[in-house]
Parts: structure tokens; sequence; C-alpha cells
């Protein structure tokens, strides 16, 4: 087998996301990542329940995980995802494993920011240093995978010559739940906000411009929160427009 070797030539980027979610940052195999035992599954069609999809019909839609073969989570140089991806689905191509590499995908969510006083939604990394790989897992698709450049190791490989071991069902639902590339997983509730109850923040404009506060309530409809601010030693709830606040 040949291996080919692309030089990585983006700019590393600092995510300001952190991943919590999946495991330790590090970047080496023998990291852990909590899964299930589900069998090996096939490639069937599944359907969002009549409650997720309508009232009165149920909506049938690709289930990843009933795809063939199986995800993996692969461990990459923080900001060179996109790169890792284009990388990889070259070499599978180049080195005829596409019957084995089916599937590469950078996982994706909506956000909801403010600019401009405009309530805006942007799509963000879920985990930022980490891509989800379909495929047979055996010596060949491992060695492509794990040889690629920009690729750090498997997560879920407790010892070396260990096969890693795949994501459980609950897992690739959730993380493929929200929009990544070429997936299209019908999604539940609304894109989260850029801001939560209870976040500390600055007052950037307005008669308390330069306090900070505590957020007590969020009104998204009307891009209005209540920060509780310290005015003369009381803590006070002042109503600002989410343009008038930034996070600290």
């Amino acid at each position: 087998m040949t291996d080919q070797h692309t030089e990585l030539d983006e700019p590393v980027t600092s995510d300001d996301e952190a991943i919590d979610a999946v495991a330790d940052p590090t970047p080496v195999d023998g990291e852990d990542l909590t899964v299930g035992d589900d069998a090996s599954p096939s490639p069937v069609e599944a359907t969002v329940p009549s409650e997720a999809a309508g009232e009165d019909d149920d909506v049938p839609y690709d289930n990843p995980y009933l795809r063939p073969g199986r995800w993996f989570v692969v461990h990459t140089q923080s900001g060179y995802e996109k790169k890792v991806k284009s990388n990889l689905e070259a070499r599978t191509s180049s080195m005829n494993m596409e019957e084995k590499i089916f599937e590469i995908v950078i996982p994706m969510e909506d956000v909801v920011e403010f600019k401009g006083g405009k309530k805006v939604t942007v799509q963000k990394k879920i985990f930022p240093g980490y891509l989800l790989v379909r495929c047979e897992m055996d010596d060949d698709s491992w060695y492509v995978v794990r040889n690629t450049p920009g690729v750090t190791g498997f997560v879920g490989q407790g010892r070396l010559g260990q096969k890693p071991t795949p994501l459980a069902r609950k897992e690739v639902e959730t993380f493929l739940a929200a929009k990544g590339d070429n997936i299209e997983v019908p999604r539940k509730g609304k894109p989260k906000l850029e801001y939560e109850v209870g976040e500390n923040v600055r007052v950037k404009e307005g008669p308390f411009a330069d306090f900070t506060g505590t957020i007590a309530d969020i009104n998204p409809d009307h891009l209005k929160m209540k920060v509780i601010v310290n005015i003369f030693g009381r803590e006070t709830p002042v109503e600002m427009d989410f343009g008038q606040v930034a996070k600290l």
C-alpha cells in the first residue's frame, strides 16, 4: 500500500469552544470514550416519530448510525479539521479504499449570535480538533486514516495494536443530529443562544457602560435580557438589548 503525503498549508487557528462532550483533547492514541455494546447495524431506513416530524405522518430519513460501517472519532491538529478531511478523502480515493472508508464528517451546530443588534444563526464546530469517520475497521482502513497528515490518533484505542472502539448508537445520533458535511438529519429544538442565564457579561453602552453583571433572564424573541448589576451596593435587575452587552 502506497502512502501519499499531503502537506498541511493552513495556519493554525484556535477554536474558542471547549470540547468536553467527547474526550480529553490530549492528542494520544490511548484516549478513552464512553461507548455502548450495540451490534453492528444493517443499512435500513429509520423514521422520525410524529411528534418530532409532524402530528399526522412519520417522515423517513437516513439515520447515520444505520449506514454501512461503524463511526469512529479521530483526533486532529486543532484548526486543521477541514484540511485533514480533504487529505483523508484524497487518500481514500487514491488508495482505492472507498469500499472501506465511507464518510468523513466535521460535526457542526447552529448557534445564535447577535451582531449589530440583529439575531443571526451561524455554524460552529461542535468538537474542535475532532473528525467522525464512518468505515469498516480493519488493518488497511486503520493504516489509511491513522497515517493521514494531521491525524494524531483515534479516540477509544486502549493500547498499542488494539483497534479503536466505535461510537454507540446514542452518541452517533446525538453528534450527527447537528448539521455536518453531507449530513441531513432533522434537528430537535432551537439553535442554542450565544448567551446563557447565569453568565457574567460587560455592559458596552448606555448609562451602565463598563459595569459588569449576571444574566438573570433572556428573551430571545425580543433580543432582550435582564442583567443583575450592582448599583451603589445593591443588586438591581436592568433590562438591556443584546447589543448593549458583551461576553467577558
